[in-house]
């Protein structure tokens, strides 16, 4: 890979695509975020050839973008990680993916909702069948877990942002913003409804892309009885392309629900959502479908 000349010594942008190489490097960074580690598999995601791809891995493993981690020794064979330093990328893969969204394929517009024929929702429903990258993410409570609940049907949907009242981080002119309103009806509705989807054999999780702690203080302001996550690092965006949109300064996910099966893999898709505390029911119909003959 070319690095950024000595022109360039103090322009971080320069040097961070003096790293990448080319956009090809971009794309095998997204799909091993994804969950996709290994040669074969990257390959036939990308149609890139052998050699361009031996190639690019090599260079950012001695980057330290990435790290091997041997799982067959006869043959040789390995999974391609992330690092620390990989990690730091997931954020630009997911602004990349909103500039794209919003300024490429869109008018500009910020939106936290999404036409049911766009590029945005084919996406999201091509998950069905994809198993959940491997992560943790910090809940409310600053307890660590994965998104889905291991060995169990998981409701995991996924919000704007929740706020409670008098509570510091509203982005300014919220209201206005397509799509960004009823994330408290949505959660209060799923805590309603949290002991049915118990008893049909589902727990529940909400994610969002703000601090534990002000996702503490919607918990108690709005006492629900399930645990919501914090995705701030932009883990479990970047690992599944999640649609998102900017306000405050802070990405933001579009709403989504997703119903994740006892081994992580995705089974049903809600996007996009305009009535969310009519997708709850929605859901809980779902769950009773899929998971409750399960149990």
């Amino acid at each position: 890979m070319k690095r950024a000349g000595l022109e360039d010594a103090d322009c971080g942008i320069a040097q961070a695509l003096g790293v990448l190489g080319d956009w090809w490097a971009v794309l095998i960074v997204r799909e091993i975020a994804g969950g996709t580690t290994r040669f074969d598999a990257v390959q036939r995601e990308l149609g890139v050839s052998r050699r361009a791809l031996t190639e690019r891995l090599g260079g950012l493993v001695d980057q330290g973008v990435l790290r091997r981690e041997p799982y067959s020794l006869h043959p040789p064979r390995h999974d391609y990680l992330l690092t620390a330093k990989g990690e730091g990328l997931l954020p630009v893969l997911v602004a990349l993916q909103d500039w794209g969204t919003r300024h490429v394929m869109g008018d500009g517009t910020v939106t936290g909702a999404a036409d049911a024929g766009s590029a945005e929702a084919r996406r999201m429903h091509r998950l069905v069948g994809r198993r959940l990258p491997p992560l943790e993410l910090t809940r409310h409570d600053g307890a660590v877990e994965a998104p889905a609940v291991p060995g169990r049907w998981t409701v995991l949907y996924l919000f704007p942002g929740a706020f409670a009242p008098g509570a510091p981080g509203l982005p300014p002119a919220w209201a206005d913003i397509p799509g960004a309103v009823g994330c408290t009806l949505e959660s209060r509705t799923y805590a309603d409804r949290h002991p049915s989807f118990r008893a049909a054999g589902a727990e529940v999780r909400g994610v969002s892309t703000q601090r534990p702690d002000q996702l503490a203080a919607f918990v108690t302001h709005a006492r629900l009885p399930y645990p919501l996550l914090a995705d701030e690092d932009a883990r479990l965006a970047a690992g599944l392309l999640l649609p998102t949109f900017r306000a405050g300064g802070v990405v933001r996910f579009k709403r989504l629900t997703l119903l994740v099966d006892p081994s992580a893999v995705v089974r049903a898709v809600q996007f996009p959502i305009t009535d969310p505390a009519g997708s709850v029911d929605e859901m809980l119909a779902e769950v009773r479908r899929r998971a409750l003959p399960d149990s």
